[in-house]
């Protein structure tokens, strides 16, 4: 059965992600806490980058494994997968973009979204994540 976000805790759901986007060396992990943006449509966004539509396509599978297995919970809609240039994964309450480096730039959501907090995450060589806060304004 499928799970709503509103029964999930969304910071345990977002410590997975990372946890999942870090166990295949996603790049450039931050993640914008969307809970204070007027019109927000979640609580958080996590984008992150891989080198090829190989590391991208790895890196959302990882995310979705690592999900099921920490909370239980299944992604809610996913697309990007095709081609594997922006994969986007919605978690209802996390929404997850995956970019290759050339796409993210050119989107560049944390720009559009530069209301929102930014957590640039730190990842270190055990695949363990340090959050470290920053706000861009």
């Amino acid at each position: 059965m499928l799970k709503t976000g509103k029964e999930q805790d969304p910071v345990q759901l977002k410590n997975a992600i990372i946890q999942g986007i870090a166990d295949k060396k996603g790049k450039n992990i931050v993640c914008l806490n969307m809970s204070r943006v007027a019109g927000s449509v979640c609580d958080y966004f996590i984008i992150c980058e891989g080198d090829s539509a190989i590391q991208v396509n790895t890196i959302a599978r990882s995310v979705e494994e690592k999900v099921m297995e920490a909370t239980g919970e299944k992604v809610y809609h996913h697309e990007g997968f095709e081609n594997a240039e922006w994969i986007l994964l919605d978690y209802v309450d996390v929404v997850v973009h995956i970019f290759q480096p050339g796409y993210r730039k050119f989107y560049n959501l944390e720009s559009l979204w530069a209301d929102a907090e930014t957590e640039e995450i730190v990842v270190d060589n055990h695949a363990e994540f340090k959050i470290k806060y920053e706000r861009y304004k």
